[in-house]
């Protein structure tokens, strides 16, 4: 009689780091790019990873909704008492709670990307595709705002996770990490919608009602508080508009961005993000064709109509599609079909390219990301 052979405690445990240890590996890949590209422009990596909404987010997490501009402007130049309340309070939060410096906003993002490395891997079902899903994510071009004190990698653990539980039916867990996404960005209300429509159509049950009651108390929370805070129910889109241009135009503005540097001799930071948005669209269809679980597809789809939909700075656009991860199922796929040793090539490749790609965005490109 064969005696069947139980996993070692030693397999099962790497087996469990794996997601984490692929994400890191990619990351840590792109932050030594980012080191080498920073010293040769006299600056430290410290400083590099904290710029831009990097130094709003440390502001409010010592000082609160409460204090002068401090030398930080909006993108028209100005500082009014209430331009902080632009940013969502749900990233500065936590870094609070660590004690507010460069050090606590950089252990908050790498712990939440590693959360999302491990939502992302449930996600896709197959683990070889997972895996292969959450390298692709963490080399995308603006990946390097993941390890920066920025709040993507925070809003990707909670959009994967929110996920998770819509298609698990755990719908505890999908309200409350809507809840979260809620009060850390805006397009959580691509989360809400599909939580609230996932109700309808597979749960009736009191669970699945409570859920959908809860799942949008965090965005409607954080509007209402700049709301009063600035006397105008739409107060937090007029300070998104007056301060830094943003606001939902049906993409005109994305089109004429997009018919302009394609027509002229454009910065290679402009290119690169047309040929993000363009190639985020060709995703966007065929990842319908694919037909991957509806909450995928509308989650990525959503993401992507936010970003190109809305005007405002457009070197932005690549960075705000960096938790658009669902759109790169279909080629973690095709990719996972592959040799080991090709998709090893093809990762480290990616991985060096999306390294050099953020260390330029943030020190030889003069504007903000």
């Amino acid at each position: 009689m064969q005696t069947v052979q139980k996993p070692s405690r030693t397999s099962l445990t790497s087996h469990a780091l794996t997601p984490a240890a692929v994400y890191l590996a990619v990351r840590l890949a792109g932050l030594v790019v980012l080191a080498i590209m920073a010293a040769a422009h006299d600056r430290s990596l410290l400083d590099v990873l904290k710029s831009w909404d990097g130094d709003w987010y440390l502001s409010i997490a010592e000082h609160g909704y409460d204090r002068e501009g401090g030398g930080l402007v909006d993108a028209a130049g100005n500082f009014t008492p209430n331009t902080t309340l632009a940013f969502f309070p749900g990233y500065p939060v936590l870094v609070a709670l660590l004690g507010p410096s460069v050090l606590s906003g950089l252990v908050v993002s790498v712990a939440a990307g590693i959360a999302a490395a491990y939502g992302i891997t449930r996600l896709a079902g197959d683990r070889r595709v997972g895996l292969v899903l959450v390298a692709l994510f963490a080399s995308t071009p603006m990946a390097v705002t993941l390890s920066m004190v920025y709040s993507e990698a925070l809003f990707s653990a909670l959009a994967a996770w929110a996920l998770v539980g819509v298609l698990e039916r755990k719908w505890w867990l999908a309200s409350l990490c809507c809840v979260g996404a809620g009060l850390v960005r805006p397009s959580a209300g691509v989360l809400i919608l599909i939580v609230i429509v996932a109700v309808v159509l597979r749960e009736r049950g009191y669970r699945g009602v409570l859920a959908a009651v809860v799942c949008p108390l965090g965005l409607a929370g954080y509007l209402l508080f700049v709301a009063d805070r600035t006397g105008n129910v739409f107060g937090w889109f007029v300070l998104q508009e007056s301060g830094w241009g943003t606001a939902f135009d049906g993409g005109v503005n994305t089109a004429e961005f997009v018919g302009r540097v394609l027509t002229s001799d454009a910065p290679l930071m402009e290119t690169a993000n047309v040929l993000t948005v363009l190639g985020a669209l060709v995703l966007c269809v065929v990842v319908v064709v694919r037909k991957p679980p509806w909450p995928l597809v509308a989650y990525g789809i959503g993401l992507f109509v936010m970003t190109a939909g809305s005007s405002g700075v457009t070197y932005s656009k690549m960075r705000l599609l960096v938790p658009a991860f669902t759109l790169l199922l279909p080629v973690a796929a095709g990719l996972a079909r592959r040799r080991t040793g090709t998709v090893l090539a093809v990762l480290s490749a990616t991985a060096l390219l999306s390294g050099w790609f953020g260390g330029y965005a943030l020190t030889a490109w003069a504007y903000a990301i």
